[in-house]
This record gives structure tokens, C-alpha cells and sequence, in this order.
């Protein structure tokens, strides 16, 4: 366990993240303002601590659910972000999720917990459409029972604000380059089918009951928190090791394929950014710039002197059954309502992961 210590440290001092402080809070409360706050499912999933972080340095009171006594992400989260409040609850069990909203009384409840590993969908399917789907609309029923929302209620805020993270692999089989909020949704995934409907349920509870819920269609986002499962860790990881002599090779699936990439900090700052607004409604979040996995390895290994070409196979097994080939954003909503504007490029973004990964690797490996 100690050699996890330092890797965990080492990650977050890369992160061009806010400081984690009480101080506005303290202000809030010295000003006699209310502190606010917020309730995070996933918490201890990369956005949910870098969003927990960016609300704890907005005066926030953060609670984060967790599913499972024996979680053991749970002391991850309690090293890192001591000042997250941890709550037990499960979004496939609605009678815990009333409880939570009733025991923390949040002014926003941020919906970020999903079977988020899309090859995963296709293992689990029946799990992700409980969790990924329907575990959407267990939340917003308990935020209506909670507030006693209904159809005579004003969508102007009152009550609790939710936010839906919704994806764009719900775009899958795009009809149109780039896509926006009006972008026909054609999933190819379980995980996308999901998400397409937890997105509508949002939209459905926001209508229906008047419940101030936004829907973020957010394209991938990465950092050097990211899970190495994904294929943005596995590529930055396995360069490092690879420098390091470590690894001898790099298996990949669809090295075309292509993704609008950009930085979960400034993704997670959007989340907050659509809760402010003073009406509520659905963005697509991206950086408008399409590359290749090819791309993203090239970057990754020339930041270590090597070529990507030496090293990276593509392996059938790693091919999604229904791949999705080509997403990239029209964020033009976010940066025109919201004033939204991403602060990590490209390149900046794969440099910042690999460097964090040689770090860590080379503390872990000395």
C-alpha cells in the first residue's frame, strides 16, 4: 500500500487543478451568506474529484456518494480529498438514494456515476442500462419525492438543481460533422444506449416537474486521473514503461478512429458552469478539434524521444463490435450562454498525462 502513495500525490501535483481550500467558505459564512451545497455521485471517478475540488474552492459543502461499505476507493478519496463528507448510497437502490437527499438537503446534485468503460457495456449489458439508465431516473425521483417537485412548479431554480453527465457516445453512428445539441443520436454502444436515456429522462423530469436539470454532452475528456483501462492511460502507461524498459510492446484496437479530446478539469468546470446559469438547459462540451488514436500515441511517445511506429500494434481484440469512428464537437452553445472555454490544448493535454506517468512510473520502478 505505501508504494501507492506517492503515485497518487505525484498525479495530482501535475493537474494544473484550483487548490483545494475552506477559505470561501469561511467567507461565505462570515459574510452571513448560505453555503452551498452538493451532493456527487462517482466521486471517485476522475470528474468527480476534480469537479469536488473545484467546488470545495467555491465555498462548497461536498458530499460524495459511495456505493458499498467496503468500497476501496473510498480511502482514495478520503486521502486525497479530505474534506468530501462520504455517504452510502447505490443507484440501483432508490430507498438509499431518498435517504441521502433527505440526510444532505443539497442545493445541486451532480450525476456522474455510470459503467462508464464502453468495451465493458458489451460484458455487463443488462448492469450498465440499470446503472448508466436507470439509475438516472431513480436519482431524479428521489430529488421529486424529496422537494415535492411537480407540474405547477417554475423550471427557474427553485428546489434542487441536477446535473446529467451525458455523452457523446450517444452520437455513435454520427449523421452530421460536427455535432451539436441538436445532433440526431444514433448509439453503438450498450453505454450509449444508456446514456441516451439518461439524457432524456432528464429532459422528461425537467418539463414534466419542473425540476432545474442540465444535461452535459460531454466528448472525451482525460487526465492523469483517468482510469488505465481507458485507451488515453493504456497509451501515456504504456509509453512510459515502454522508455522505461519495462514493457516491449503497445496493443491498441482502432488506431483511426477518431475522438475530440480535451482536459476533465476544464470539463468538470463546465458542470458547474451549467448549474449557475440562470436557466436551465443541454450543452455539448468539446474542444472542436478531431484526432486519431494514431495521433495520440504519436504525441505521447515523441514527448520520450521514441516512435510510436516501433512499438504500437493494433489487435482485433481490442475492436469494439460497433465502432464509433468519428466524434467531434460544436461546443458553440457552451461558449456563447455559458462562456465556456477549454484552458488545456491537444498537445498540452498528452504531455501533461505522459509526464505524470513517467513520474509515478519512475517512483514506482526506480
Amino acid at each position: 500500500m505505501s508504494k501507492l502513495t506517492p503515485r497518487a500525490t505525484d498525479t495530482r501535483a501535475l493537474d494544473p487543478s484550483p487548490a483545494v481550500t475552506a477559505a470561501s467558505r469561511y467567507a461565505c459564512c462570515k459574510e452571513g451568506l448560505p453555503v452551498p451545497t452538493a451532493l456527487i455521485t462517482g466521486i471517485t471517478g476522475q470528474d468527480g474529484s476534480y469537479l469536488a475540488e473545484h467546488l470545495l474552492a467555491n465555498g462548497y459543502n461536498v458530499y460524495g456518494l459511495i456505493r458499498g461499505q467496503n468500497n476501496p476507493k473510498r480511502q482514495v478519496v478520503e486521502a486525497t480529498l479530505p474534506d468530501v463528507e462520504i455517504e452510502m448510497g447505490d443507484l440501483l437502490d432508490e430507498t438509499s438514494l431518498i435517504s441521502v437527499v433527505q440526510k444532505v438537503q443539497p442545493d445541486e446534485v451532480y450525476n456522474l456515476a455510470a459503467i462508464s468503460f464502453v468495451p465493458l457495456s458489451w460484458n455487463q449489458p443488462e448492469l450498465t442500462g440499470e446503472i448508466t439508465g436507470l439509475g438516472v431516473l431513480r436519482l431524479l425521483e428521489a430529488i421529486r419525492i424529496v422537494t415535492a417537485a411537480s407540474p405547477s412548479r417554475s423550471a427557474s431554480g427553485k428546489g434542487i438543481k441536477f446535473y446529467q453527465a451525458s455523452s457523446s457516445e450517444m452520437f455513435g453512428k454520427v449523421t452530421e460533422t460536427p455535432q451539436n445539441e441538436e445532433t440526431r443520436f444514433r448509439p453503438r454502444s450498450p453505454y450509449g444506449v444508456a446514456k441516451v436515456y439518461g439524457h432524456y429522462i432528464t429532459v422528461n423530469y425537467r418539463e414534466s416537474y419542473g425540476i432545474f436539470a442540465c444535461s452535459g454532452i460531454l466528448f472525451n475528456h482525460e487526465s492523469p486521473r483517468r482510469g488505465p483501462e481507458f485507451v488515453t492511460r493504456k497509451i501515456t502507461q504504456g509509453a512510459v514503461r515502454i522508455k522505461l524498459g519495462k514493457q516491449q510492446e503497445l496493443l491498441l484496437g482502432n488506431l483511426d478512429s477518431e475522438r475530440d479530446w480535451g482536459f476533465a478539469g476544464d470539463y468538470t468546470r463546465a458542470m458547474y458552469m451549467m448549474l449557475q446559469h440562470p436557466e436551465a438547459d443541454d450543452y455539448v462540451i468539446g474542444s472542436g478539434e478531431c484526432h486519431k488514436i494514431s495521433e495520440f500515441a504519436e504525441l505521447a511517445f515523441r514527448h520520450l524521444g521514441l516512435d510510436w511506429r516501433d512499438y504500437v500494434r493494433s489487435d482485433p481484440k481490442f475492436i469494439r463490435p460497433a465502432e464509433v469512428e468519428h466524434l467531434c464537437a460544436d461546443a458553440t452553445k457552451a461558449h456563447q450562454k455559458l462562456g465556456w472555454q477549454p484552458t488545456v490544448d491537444f498537445k498540452g493535454l498528452v504531455e501533461m498525462m505522459v509526464e505524470s506517468d513517467l513520474k509515478a512510473e519512475s517512483q514506482l520502478y526506480p
